[in-house]
Order: structure tokens, then sequence, then C-alpha cells
């Protein structure tokens, strides 16, 4: 018999994570690598436990994420946002608690983009008065 996969999106900045939950013992792949020696730091590791930590299931679900873009922190913020939606696909009483813990909004900051006659997005260059 096959097991039910639930899936949820997370993007954030220049990151897309596809993220795929199933229940078992609290595996987290990254890219088949496993999450805490991709991510590398231990606070990006704890962003991606966030959700299961709200909902209080920390090992109730495998979870294996497909992510690309981006650097390791927005790549993190990726996959939380996933593995909240992907939750909420479980079960809708998850809702409050995600949603209490902030986990269920997009982060829509991005980098600005430079501008012209300008060396940055807001730097202007050096003015001499005289």
């Amino acid at each position: 018999m096959t097991q039910a996969v639930f899936q949820g999106t997370g993007r954030r900045k220049r990151s897309v994570a596809r993220v795929y939950l199933s229940s078992g013992k609290g595996n987290i792949l990254i890219n088949n690598r496993s999450y805490a020696d991709y991510l590398g730091r231990p606070t990006l590791a704890t962003i991606v436990r966030q959700p299961l930590e709200a909902i209080g299931d920390v090992d109730g679900y495998d979870i294996k994420a497909n992510v690309n873009g981006g650097g390791l922190t927005g790549q993190a913020g990726a996959i939380r946002l996933g593995i909240a939606r992907a939750l909420l696909e479980i079960n809708e009483d998850f809702r409050t608690p995600l949603r209490q813990a902030g986990f269920l909004t997009r982060d829509a900051r991005k980098v600005e983009r430079k501008k012209y006659g300008q060396p940055g997005a807001r730097k202007r260059y050096q003015y001499s008065k005289r």
C-alpha cells in the first residue's frame, strides 16, 4: 500500500522549495542530504524545524525537500514555508498555531535593484560642492 504524500511550495528571496511530507520518524532530507549537513549552521536547521515544533510533532513526519536558487538562509526560509503549507494539507487544525507563529506568511522582501547613475540601489556617488 502506498503512503500518502502531502506537498507544499515555499519561496523566499530567490529560493524555491518543493516540500513533500509523509508520516514517518522525523527524517529531513534536503536535496537528498541530511538537513543539518546541507544547511551547515545550527540556526538554519532550527528554522527548518520550527513549523513541526509549533504543532508539537517533531518526530511524526518524514520530510523530503528539493530546493534551488538563492543562498542558504533564503533556502531555509523557503523550506519552512513549504513545510507549513504541507502541514495544512494534512490537517486544517494546524492553521492556528502556524499562523500565530507567522509561518504561513510569505516573506516578500527581495533585493532592491541597482539604479542607473548610482553605485547601488540607494547609495549615491559622492557629491562635491567645490
